[in-house]
Parts: C-alpha cells; structure tokens; sequence
C-alpha cells in the first residue's frame, strides 16, 4: 500500500485528478507524519490541523466537480516562521516578537499558493530572525537532522528541510540570505533552490535586503518546477519582483542536456572538501557528463568575498536589532547580539565598500557564464554535525559563514542556485551538490536538476523511518 507521506505533489495532484487519491487523505496522513517527528527534531513552530483539513475538504468538493482551483489544489504545504501566513503569528524564532495580532496578510508566496488551492499545515522554525545557518532559537529551541536528530539540520530554512524530508508536506517555502534553502536542503536530502532574487516576490522587505531570496524546498527539481510556477506570480507589493517568465518553470524540463556547457569547481578556490563530500560530488558530475554535457575542471577565479558579505549581513541583523530596548535586546540569541554589535560599528563607507565588492563579483560571474552555461560545487564541504551549536565543535570556526563558503556567494550575485542530494556518507549522512546559474537562468538549473533526479543520483538518499533508530 502506498504512504502518502511518500508522494510528491506532482503524484498528489495526479491522484487527485484520477480519484485515486483524495486531499483530505492526504492532509490526514502529512499531519500524523508532523505529529510523530516533532517530539524528534521539532520541524514546526505551529500546527493547524482544524485550519488544514476544512481547506482539503474544500478542496476534494472542488475535484469532485472537477473545478481545482489551481495547480496545487489539495496539496499541503508548510512555511518557514518568516514569511506572513493569514491566521497566526509569524514570529522568526524571536522572543521579543508578540503573539498579538492582528495577523491578517499573507506574504506575496503564500498568497499565490492560497490562490492555488494550497493546504497549510502550519509554520516550520528558524532561527531568530533567519540569521545563522543552522536552526536553534531562544523562542523555539533546537531543530534536529531526520537522519541523525542529534544533528543539525542546518539552516536558516531548517524546519522546513526536516518536515519534508520526513514527509511531513511534500513542499515548503524556505527563505535563503546565505544559503538558507540551501544548506539544510543539503544536510537533510531534500532539493532546495534559491531563486534569481525577485523572481520570487517578497514582502515586508528582509533586514538584510536584496541578499534574501525566497525559494522552495521540496523531495525533486519537478516539484520545485511546480510551486515556482506558483509563488513566481507578480505582486505589486514587492517593486523588486520579476514576475514569471515567459513559459513558466515546468515547460522544457525534461529537455536533454546535450551540449550544456559546465564548469566543475570542486573547491571554489581552495575551500577544504571532506573526502566523501568530494566523491559524491564528481560522482553527480560524471552523471552530468553521461547526460550529454560538456564538462571541464574550471574555476571562477573570484577571491572568497566573506568580509563583504559581513558587511551587509552584519549590518541587516544590526537593523533588526536597532528598535529593541535594552530588555528585549537581552532576549536576542547570543551570537545574534555579537553580529548586531559588530554590524552597528560599520560605516556608511564601510557598507559602499562592500556593495562595490558585490558588484565586481556579480560582474566576474557574468562572464564567467558567457563560457559556461552552468557553475558544479558541493554545496557545503562537509556533513551535518551536532545540533545546538553554530560551527563544528573543534573546527576553530567563529561563525557560520566559515563552513559555507560554496554558498553565500550567490546571495551576493543574486543567481539561481539549487542543492541537489547526490549520496550519503559512510554515517549515513546526506551530501548535496550545488548547480548554479547566470541570472534568470532559473529554467536551466531546475532542467539540470531534474535529469540528475533521473539517472538515480538521489537514489539511495531516504532518511530511516521515523522512530527507527535514526
């Protein structure tokens, strides 16, 4: 008999078509499935089941007429504790964010998927404010791995990798400001892909400004190819936003790869790889290869733009900081009060500085991909280690930006940018390779992604069942 957990949306939206499958069993099955992994690595700041299943009864009243609403009708969906959801707090992992409302708007994503039909099951967490890259917080404590719950699940998008990977909703919207979708999609096994910035839209505004993208999470590039069809959707209230372009996501992805033009970076420079990191990386190369494209070792050639990532992440957390009086600052999580203070010392030169080292990156990258169609990296260096802290334990490191140094900078150049699972290691830990593209070249990571997921390099990649000893 098939779970339901199991299925994407894409099988969802099938077997609702063909009666095989009906919304409501479906949202039955997903809220049980975040029932039973939240004591485990507690993916979910909220729940709402009552609110989740009156929306799939609406919705199979609407398939039994034949009238979906949309392209996700039916299909549940959580959302990170970011971005706004009508009907409950949106709280960013933050104690010193009040439960009053009224909460009475959607974010520009989530009001599209309502327009489709969508089934909310609730919020995942992050953590404070989407700060970090792993996902612990002082309001909701610590998010932990579904193949391994006393490690991390990475983040900032952290809930939202463990309840899909867990099969808790088959989608999720993440957000990602250093590789937030990113990065936990790699450490939990899911697909992940961070948006050219403004194809998706945003509102309110992040912090951190135009290094925060909106992007989906979810089991295959074939489900991602169908929610940006959704949240790309224009919204007046985001004056950034793209809007989707001309054939959407979906159209031309399974297209061959023939003659796709590739650059494999295995280190970016001279980043230090884990030995099985790099294995299944070149592995989900040569897969890239046998599908017809042309691949060559090839390095962008760009210095490692941390400090100019600082710069601006630093100074957004300081603007978040910034209306807190001394007793709510007292509440902010203490890594987040360091960046904040040391963001506030920056100058207005300081910050010009940095957008100027934004913009001769940006630059390179762009012509850097009038050789190749398509940038190959591993998406972090290493595999998930202990929950609850900010770097490996031992590793020297003083902030996360230290081991992710394959992601943050396509933030700064605002390119298309997904992970794809591509092995375990020898403890049994997920490993993601990164794809990433020119701008708005969405269409052709997603199409590279997806014929990944066809020649099997996510095969063995399944987390053990929830309970079993994982």
């Amino acid at each position: 008999m098939t779970d339901l957990c199991d299925l994407k949306a894409v099988q969802l939206v099938e077997g609702y078509a063909a009666r095989t499958v009906s919304p409501v069993e479906a949202t039955r099955a997903v809220l049980a499935r975040a029932e039973q992994i939240q004591p485990l690595v507690h993916a979910f700041t909220r729940l709402d089941a009552e609110t989740a299943l009156r929306e799939a009864a609406e919705s199979a009243a609407r398939w039994a007429r034949g009238e979906p609403l949309g392209l996700l009708d039916g299909v549940p969906v959580s959302i990170k504790d970011i971005l706004l959801l009508r009907g409950g707090p949106t709280l960013r992992g933050s104690l010193t964010l009040s439960e009053r409302g009224p909460w009475t708007e959607d974010a520009p994503a989530v009001a599209r998927l309502r327009e489709h039909g969508a089934v909310f099951l609730g919020k995942t967490t992050t953590p404070e404010f989407g700060w970090k890259g792993v996902t612990d917080s002082p309001r909701e404590g610590v998010t932990g791995n579904p193949y391994d719950p006393a490690r991390t699940s990475g983040g900032s998008s952290g809930g939202s990798a463990a309840a899909v990977a867990w099969g808790a909703g088959p989608l999720s919207l993440g957000t990602d400001g250093g590789g937030s979708v990113r990065i936990p999609a790699a450490f939990c096994g899911t697909f992940a892909l961070k948006p050219t910035y403004g194809r998706v839209p945003l509102y309110p505004a992040s912090p951190f400004g135009t290094l925060s993208h909106v992007g989906p999470i979810t089991r295959d590039a074939a489900d991602a190819a169908l929610l940006m069809d959704v949240i790309s959707g224009a919204d007046w209230r985001d004056w950034s936003q793209l809007g989707v372009p001309g054939d959407g996501f979906r159209a031309g992805l399974d297209e061959p790869l023939t003659g796709l033009r590739v650059a494999y970076s295995p280190t970016l420079g001279g980043v230090s790889v884990d030995p099985e990191v790099a294995v299944a990386v070149r592995r989900a190369v040569e897969l890239l290869a046998g599908l017809g494209a042309v691949v060559e070792e090839a390095e962008p050639g760009f210095a490692d733009p941390v400090e100019a990532f600082h710069v601006l992440w630093f100074s957004g957390a300081a603007r978040v900081a910034q209306p807190l009086d001394e007793e709510r600052r007292a509440l902010l999580d203490p890594g987040l009060r360091e960046v904040c203070e040391r963001g506030a010392a920056y100058s207005a030169l300081d910050y010009l500085a940095a957008v100027d080292a934004r913009m001769a990156l940006g630059h390179a990258m762009g012509r850097f991909h009038t050789r190749y169609d398509l940038l190959v990296t591993p998406t972090l260096p290493i595999t998930a280690f202990a929950a609850g802290v900010e770097v490996p334990p031992g590793s020297g490191l003083e902030r996360w930006t230290g081991w992710t140094p394959f992601t943050y900078p396509f933030n700064l150049t605002q390119q298309p940018a997904a992970s794809v699972p591509c092995g375990l290691s020898s403890r049994g830990l997920p490993i993601g390779v990164q794809l990433v593209a020119a701008r708005h070249a969405d269409a052709l990571v997603l199409r590279a992604a997806h014929a990944l997921y066809g020649a099997g390099v996510a095969d063995a990649v399944r987390p053990p069942a929830p309970g079993a000893g994982a």
